[in-house]
């Protein structure tokens, strides 16, 4: 599908809208999105009137997931001009075209998959992880009467997730099915978009589905789903960061500066007012103002606050997060998803939060 492309399904029995966009932390272009926003460089900004520094211009990346919810906040809440930025906010279908067009200079920076950074840069991409974004959600749903409870369950039968090579990917073979004691060909594998996943898991056409918010969340209230396993309880990864180029930063550091600093806002108000975050990005996910659910009908800026409040976003990249990318980096190598090993900190240039430390 083209990411202007809507195309309408039902889910519940209620017709959404479907939009295109890559999984979250993915290398390929696995699902879509319920949404009824319009075009995100049409979406007014409800900035303050007047920036204090001379606006610079910036061209940021996006893909239209919940994971990207500080790239989206930031620009709908105004942030960005805050920051004494004008920003074209670009909205990409998968990960993959967004850092070819980071590394080809379509783009500046852009909120992405952590995995999409190794793998170029094990091509020889002089990519930069400059920030960090959100740390990974990816949940294993089944039906309410399944007699599936834990991912040992899970062998033999059909488990709906996204596409080899994507980051959803990595952490199933590499951690979830792993510690399990499982491998992918223990189980039926249907590589689908997300939002096919859950209609596909509704219909009882799969036994189980792995997907991130807000697909989560909707298959909980429209169909009760019940989640059995949620990587980041039990694995915490970094997932979604801020990605630029080496030239990027070279060229005008400032302006990769001013962008962090309105994303740490915009991730700020996303951990303390998840309220007034969901009213302003709502718009991106969900068309209308409720979804049709058993138990009668559910805002979706509701829905969208318990998206919001099941992630946890971070601006910082801490040791431990670094430890845990490597980590990442060791488990791509073995499954021969990068061309040579790649060391984590030759991909890191964290001097803009250093300099936030006292």
């Amino acid at each position: 599908m083209n990411q202007r492309g809507w195309i309408r399904t039902a889910v519940a029995g209620m017709a959404l809208l479907l939009a295109v966009t890559a999984s979250a932390c993915s290398n390929e272009q696995p699902g879509g999105v319920l949404s009824g926003s319009a075009s995100p460089s049409a979406t007014g900004s409800s900035a303050s009137p007047g920036a204090v520094k001379e606006a610079k211009k910036i061209t940021i990346g996006y893909l239209n997931v919940m994971d990207d919810a500080q790239a989206i906040l930031a620009y709908d809440a105004g942030l960005y001009k805050q920051a004494g930025l004008d920003v074209d906010l670009k909205l990409f279908s998968s990960g993959t075209d967004l850092v070819k067009a980071i590394v080809g200079g379509q783009v500046d920076a852009g909120v992405l998959g952590f995995t999409n950074a190794l793998t170029w840069a094990s091509q020889g991409a002089d990519v930069k992880v400059v920030g960090g974004a959100q740390l990974g959600f990816h949940s294993i749903l089944v039906n309410k009467d399944s007699s599936i409870k834990s991912v040992e369950d899970l062998k033999g039968k059909k488990l709906a997730s996204q596409k080899p090579g994507s980051t959803a990917d990595v952490v199933l073979n590499g951690v979830i099915l792993k510690n399990a004691n499982l491998s992918n060909k223990d189980l039926d594998m249907k590589y689908v978009e997300p939002a096919n996943a859950i209609q596909a898991l509704q219909a009882n056409q799969v036994d189980a589905a792995f997907v991130f918010e807000p697909f989560d969340k909707i298959a909980q209230k429209q169909f009760g789903a019940k989640q059995i396993y949620e990587i980041g309880k039990s694995w915490p990864f970094p997932c979604m960061v801020v990605i630029t180029s080496g030239d990027v930063l070279k060229r005008d550091r400032e302006l990769v500066n001013r962008m962090l600093d309105a994303q740490k806002q915009a991730i700020e108000m996303l951990q303390k007012d998840s309220q007034k975050a969901a009213e302003l990005i709502t718009k991106r996910f969900i068309e209308g103002d409720s979804l049709d659910t058993p138990s009668g009908k559910v805002t979706s800026t509701s829905i969208i606050k318990e998206s919001i409040d099941s992630q946890v976003f971070t601006w910082e990249v801490t040791p431990d997060q670094i430890k845990r990318m490597q980590e990442i980096a060791d488990i791509m190598q073995a499954q021969g998803s990068l061309s040579k090993p790649v060391k984590v900190e030759d991909v890191l240039d964290l001097s803009w939060q250093q300099k936030l430390k006292p």
